[in-house]
């Protein structure tokens, strides 16, 4: 690479000698992709006048002390190298063109410390490098219309625009010795852009300048709201261009830019053209120049190349521009490195690609093997043969295939064709397994697999009957409403078993998503068809029994609303031809059997709940809960937990304490984990006390390793011996014990078998019985300690109610009420709710309406509890309470306050009343009746319009011992609850029933 020095001489002499010929500035993009300056040789000056006709030699002013400061962003510029810059302040491209005009066109570019901010005008000193360089704008183009506008032109161009892109060409350093004038407050961008990418630019045309030693006219600048220094020139020291260090440096710099050269073609380009344009002599004999084109091509840090800039001692200069280019170097050959490696990776691809599939005909054309595709689409077909698909599947299925044939295997299309197709045959068109609509059979499995529920087994067993007599059970779709842990989703499972269906069950509980519904569409990336979909394909059969759980805690996002997208699964009139969005074709639902699982109906939307027949699963009593203890889960606990064969009971009266006391939930969830904890705890128990002896787990383990097989004689113990002195282990036995278990640090030395550990035998010897004594040690305290607050007579102004828990269950609920000074307020505790809160209000109001007729005031004029306030507080504050039927407990609360009467608490009630005084129907009343029953309760007020459901829902074991008052006005409360008082025969005659 052959680098030439210009015809001018360096910067030291620069002023002395005339440039050469003008030449148009370009410059390529540097290697680093930002626009290098381009290297060419310095533009001649025009005449000192346009009016001149004397040719004159143009001259660049040695001395000038007083240029526009421009500051510059991103790298600095150096000598010899031009420059386009675009200016967006308005002052600072008035003065720019006034200078053109005026043919002066000298400004000195200063390079921005901080990089991150973009400026026309210096307003501090400090915030630019002190040294920059003298440079002469050759041309102006305006940053919109890209007009150039030539140094010296005549043109007139005073109109104001937006930007302006001046092209610079740096003639030597210069340093800030003072700001004499400050910018603007407002900065704007400053940015430097490559000659050659501004459109229109013509031929840089020399600029006008003022006849030799015609004095600097800089006073019109200050009339621009620009930045204005004083500068000195910064010459380069003087040299030998003989020395040795400075020829060795320059040797290198060449060496340098041969190597990165051959890597990096824009650093090829860049030197060419410094080549041309150094013509008249050899580039050795100006290293200063050299130095400078090596930091101007370059693309590295910049206060590196600010460093070279302020340089003006030879061998420093060529020493730091070295070190960039070295640093250019690295980075060109790590990035020919990288793509050395992706090309060879791709071309080992593709050279693979081509044996495979040069492999693959080959063994086609010899006949060992067939192409895949063919295999795909004739599975394909086998699959739709054996498949009763109806005509428009058919056909869509043969459009789909045709499709596949046509299509490469490695095509992204191809592989949602197959994934299509292999849904589309996999679901069961036509295929379904034969219904048994035995009632026998069916009540045999539904009395095996639940005891009780009478009323829902009758239900199914109707639903059965019909289903005989029609040949199918289609359009009919079930729901099971109830309480947790009633077993819910156990019935759906007996209805498949006794119907000889196939079972499948999803949960809808928190679901947001329409399509896991309705499908996805085909061209989603992972797109799936919907759950109903996905079950039929899980079944195998068009005919199974799909059990949709929570059915009431279904969501609804910004995806949907999925409640909405059963409707139509649901709909026995539409799911003849449900459409799913993945298939794309009508399926036929009307022989699936749809059973959904509920909590409460409320939350259910109205448009699906008419779509389903409701079946009321309540809770069950104590006896059905002892029968289901002892029939169902203390056998399978037991089994659960290995004594299957050991002699471990579980007496039945134990059962009732761990019912009444413990587990007073509606279902049987919460006994079913107690009697497990219960079997677990025994286990322990068991394995502590016999000990490693009789249970020998240690010695097993150990004399597998030593043994071939693990069902070798010698790794049987015998437990008989466990007694004697040999067997009993030693301080020193309990340390080898110790020793053979491997630490975490020796895990590759740990044992691993494939073989199933095989259940040890309990001893005969082991006899437990629980209790109702000793059923404290297996599962704690009591949760709940005593059915009644109240069991002598308590204060006047306290009546007991029946709750429906949230669980489920019911309760025995204490209302209390007193009287204090105040000014005839109601305060209500016990986190009580809106609408009981109402009833207390009834309740209280229609108690001072008849307040002459109960007797507690004379006067009707004077106003009762004027003066009084009334605080009504129900116990067990933590548990919230909501509903009506506490109406005539707090009635009676109040007018026992009043009439200072007491209430037996071996009384009950419940029921909604009217501010009227009518006793309305209320709902639970299985469980508050079963909640009484465990309290003691002797006697039940109860709306007479829920006689029917008591006397026909509620078992007779549990009404037994009870005595019920069905009431339709709760005059007839009052009357009852008060029998006997003195209170009750002045109501004879004031409050007749």
């Amino acid at each position: 690479v052959r680098l030439d020095a210009p015809d001018s001489p360096s910067d030291s002499s620069s002023s002395s000698s005339s440039p050469p010929s003008n030449n148009s500035s370009s410059g390529d993009d540097g290697p680093d992709g930002s626009d290098p300056p381009s290297s060419s040789s310095p533009p001649p000056e025009s005449p000192s006048s346009p009016q001149s006709t004397s040719i004159q030699r143009a001259a660049i002013p040695d001395v000038y002390p007083q240029v526009l400061a421009l500051p510059i962003a991103r790298r600095p510029l150096f000598p010899g190298f031009y420059k386009a810059v675009v200016i967006r302040d308005p002052a600072v491209v008035a003065a720019v063109q006034e200078m053109m005009k005026r043919g002066q066109p000298y400004l000195g570019a200063f390079l921005l410390k901080d990089q991150t901010t973009d400026s026309d005008v210096i307003a501090d000193i400090n915030s630019v490098h002190q040294v920059g360089v003298f440079a002469q704008v050759t041309s102006i183009f305006s940053a919109n219309t890209g007009t150039g506008v030539a140094t010296g032109a005549g043109r007139d161009d005073s109109d104001r625009q937006e930007g302006l892109t001046a092209v610079l060409y740096p003639h030597r350093r210069i340093r800030i010795t003072e700001l004499v004038k400050a910018g603007g407050q407002q900065p704007t961008m400053v940015t430097v852009e490559n000659v050659e990418s501004t459109e229109g630019a013509q031929e840089p045309t020399p600029p006008p300048s003022p006849t030799e030693g015609a004095p600097l006219q800089t006073s019109f600048l200050h009339k621009h709201d620009i930045s204005i220094v004083n500068i000195e020139n910064l010459p380069t020291q003087p040299y030998n261009k003989d020395d040795q260090h400075i020829r060795a440096f320059m040797a290198e710099i060449v060496s340098v830019f041969k190597d990165i050269a051959q890597l990096n073609p824009l650093f090829r380009d860049q030197i060419t053209n410094f080549s041309v344009n150094q013509v008249s002599a050899n580039v050795f004999d100006e290293p200063d120049k050299l130095a400078d084109f090596a930091a101007a091509v370059s693309a590295g840090d910049v206060q590196e190349l600010q460093d070279v800039l302020e340089s003006v001692v030879v061998v420093d200069r060529l020493k730091k521009a070295l070190l960039v280019l070295k640093k250019e170097l690295i980075n060109a050959e790590l990035q020919s490195k990288l793509a050395r490696d992706v090309d060879s990776k791709i071309a080992k691809r593709q050279r693979e690609y081509y044996l495979m599939e040069q492999l693959k005909n080959i063994k086609k054309e010899l006949g060992i093997e067939s192409d895949g595709k063919d295999k795909l689409i004739e599975k394909f077909r086998e699959r739709a043969a054996s498949l009763k698909m109806p005509e428009g599947v058919r056909k869509v299925f043969d459009e789909e295939l045709s499709k596949l044939q046509g299509l490469e295997p490695a095509a992204s299309e191809a592989n949602v064709t197959r994934n299509y197709l292999d849904w589309l045959t996999q679901i069961p068109w036509g295929k379904h397994t034969p219904e048994n609509y035995s009632i026998s059979h069916a009540q045999a499995v539904l009395d095996e697999d639940h005891y009780g529920l009478k009323d829902v087994k009758d239900r199914i067993l109707e639903f059965l009957a019909v289903g005989k007599l029609r040949g199918s059970v289609q359009g009919k779709i079930i729901c099971l409403s109830g309480p947790p842990g009633v077993g819910k989703t156990s019935i759906g499972k007996s209805i498949a078993r006794a119907l000889n269906r196939q079972f499948f069950r999803f949960s809808v509980g928190g679901l947001t998503d329409v399509a896991e519904i309705k499908g996805h569409r085909r061209t989603y990336v992972g797109a799936l068809p919907g759950k109903i979909i996905q079950a039929l394909k899980r079944v195998g059969t068009e005919n199974p029994l799909v059990l949709i759980d929570e059915v009431d805690k279904i969501g609804r996002g910004y995806n949907g609303d999925p409640s909405s997208a059963l409707l139509e699964m649901l709909d026995p009139e539409q799911n003849t031809a449900f459409l799913d969005h993945y298939m794309d074709v009508p399926v036929d639902l009307s022989r699936v059997l749809f059973v959904c699982t509920a909590n409460v109906l409320d939350t259910i939307p109205a448009p699906l709940l008419d779509r389903m027949e409701v079946i009321e699963v309540s809770g069950y009593v104590s006896e059905e809960k002892s029968q289901i203890a002892s029939r169902y889960l203390a056998p399978q606990a037991k089994e659960a937990s290995g004594l299957k064969d050991a002699d471990v009971q579980l007496d039945p009266a134990a059962v009732e304490v761990l019912i009444k006391y413990y587990c007073r939930e509606s279902g049987v969830r919460n006994l079913k984990k107690h009697i497990d904890k219960i079997y677990r705890k025994a286990s322990l128990n068991i394995v502590k006390e016999l000990g490693d002896e009789a249970l020998p787990e240690a010695l097993a383990s150990a004399s597998a390793d030593s043994t071939p097989s693990a069902s070798s004689p010698s790794s049987v113990v015998d437990t008989d011996s466990a007694s004697t002195p040999e067997s009993v282990s030693t301080p020193a036995t309990e340390e080898k014990a110790e020793d053979s278990i491997p630490k975490q640090d020796e895990a590759e030395d740990t044992t691993v078998t494939t073989e199933q550990p095989r259940p040890l035998k309990v001893p005969d010897s082991v006899h437990i019985t629980i209790t109702p004594d000793n059923l404290k040690d297996y599962v704690g305290p009591p949760i709940y300690h005593k059915d009644r607050l109240y069991v002598r007579p308590p204060p006047p102004g306290v009546s007991t109610g029946l709750g429906y828990l949230g669980n489920g269950s019911g309760a025995v609920m204490p209302i209390e009420a007193t009287s204090m000074p105040g000014k005839g307020g109601l305060q209500l505790t016990g986190k009580l709710g809106e609408v009981i809160r109402e009833s207390a209000q009834i309740a209280l109001s229609w108690t001072k309406a008849h307040a002459v007729e109960l007797g507690i005031t004379d006067d009707e004029a004077k106003q009762f509890l004027a003066e009084r306030d009334v605080h009504v507080h129900m116990p067990e504050g933590a548990i919230g309470k909501e509903g009506p039927s506490a109406g005539t407990a707090l009635l009676t609360a109040f007018v026992s306050l009043f009439t200072k009467t007491q209430v037996n608490p071996d009384i009950a009630m419940t029921g909604e009343i009217s501010l009227v005084g009518q006793v309305l129907p209320v709902g639970g009343l299985k469980e508050k009746i079963l909640a009484a029953h465990r309290a003691g309760i002797k006697a039940i007020l109860a709306p007479g319009a829920n006689r029917a459901d008591i006397e026909e829902n509620v078992p007779q074991s549990v009404k037994e011992g009870i005595r019920f008052v069905y009431v339709e006005d709760v005059r007839e409360v009052l009357h009852e609850v008060f029998k006997g008082t003195r209170a009750q025969e002045r109501w004879k005659e004031t409050l007749p029933l």
